[in-house]
């Protein structure tokens, strides 16, 4: 039995072909703040943690790595010889990144880079003053190709919990915590990343987001709507480099010893348990943009 459990999705690493300009929407646009630039590498910060998101300079554009972190019941030697006991290589690495000075990385079955660690340093460089300035990094979507292996190594081996699903074979989502999902899992012939999401305050908080992005000339493409599987509001945009970033509020709240989700005004069903949706909009809402072919 595997007991490698992670609580929380930690950072996402971009390769980005034109990283002065990612740089400048995670500062001026989303109000990171730059906590260190070691080997051309920009590591930012909305809070307390050394780093929430990376920006590493590349020929090419999408994600590099994952990080997550682990509840610390289990050494990173253990959590190596448990995932040595099911057939899963891994690589302990030693001051691989700043503020994290050890993590145990590894290929989950989609091919994605994932990065485990224990502690990373908090040099609480605190909330920006300006831009959109999200309370934190959500959660992660992504086309995968292995589909039900990818969804199976996260649920067996990293300890994450299945919530809800679209379509039979479309996308499943997954928690590690009380959020309804910290991974988004889309089946697809190949892995690239679907969009990457921030939690924001409030309503008033979502309505000021897209006014700054239409301040700076970023178009909002689809929402704001109240998703199905969820029941979050959200609205998606991309980001310097043409991902594609949802800003969210209002999510569920999972009880795991329930197995339901935190009664909600918007619920049609009481209890609500895990379950299938058909469609993504509770408000029937169409938009001209199809986030399923992105």
């Amino acid at each position: 039995m595997v007991n490698v459990k992670v609580f929380r999705l930690g950072y996402a690493d971009f390769f980005s072909p034109v990283p002065e300009k990612m740089v400048n929407y995670y500062t001026n646009t989303m109000g990171y703040r730059i906590t260190e630039e070691k080997d051309g590498i920009t590591y930012l910060s909305n809070g307390v943690d050394h780093h929430n998101i990376v920006i590493t300079p590349s020929i090419q554009k999408g994600i590099r790595s994952y990080g997550y972190q682990l509840d610390g019941q289990l050494s990173l030697e253990e959590v190596q010889e448990q995932l040595h006991s099911i057939g899963i290589d891994s690589r302990l690495i030693i001051d691989g990144k700043p503020g994290i000075s050890r993590f145990v990385e590894l290929n989950d079955p989609a091919g994605n880079i994932v990065e485990l660690f224990t502690e990373m340093g908090q040099p609480v460089v605190g909330f920006g003053t300006s831009g959109i300035l999200p309370l934190k990094l959500g959660h992660i979507a992504f086309y995968a190709k292995n589909f039900v292996e990818t969804i199976e190594f996260y649920r067996d081996v990293l300890g994450f919990t299945f919530t809800d699903k679209i379509g039979e074979e479309f996308c499943n989502f997954l928690t590690c915590n009380y959020e309804h999902h910290v991974l988004n899992i889309v089946a697809s012939n190949e892995t690239r990343l679907h969009h990457i999401a921030y939690q924001l305050r409030d309503a008033g908080h979502q309505y000021a987001s897209s006014d700054i992005l239409a301040r700076q000339g970023l178009s909002v493409l689809w929402g704001p709507s109240r998703h199905t599987a969820g029941h979050n509001i959200a609205t998606y945009h991309h980001d310097a480099d043409g991902n594609v970033v949802e800003l969210y509020t209002e999510m569920d709240v999972y009880i795991p010893e329930l197995d339901i989700f935190e009664p909600r005004p918007w619920h049609q069903k009481l209890p609500l348990k895990p379950r299938k949706w058909e469609g993504l909009s509770s408000w029937g809402t169409e938009f001209e943009v199809d986030l399923a072919k992105i």
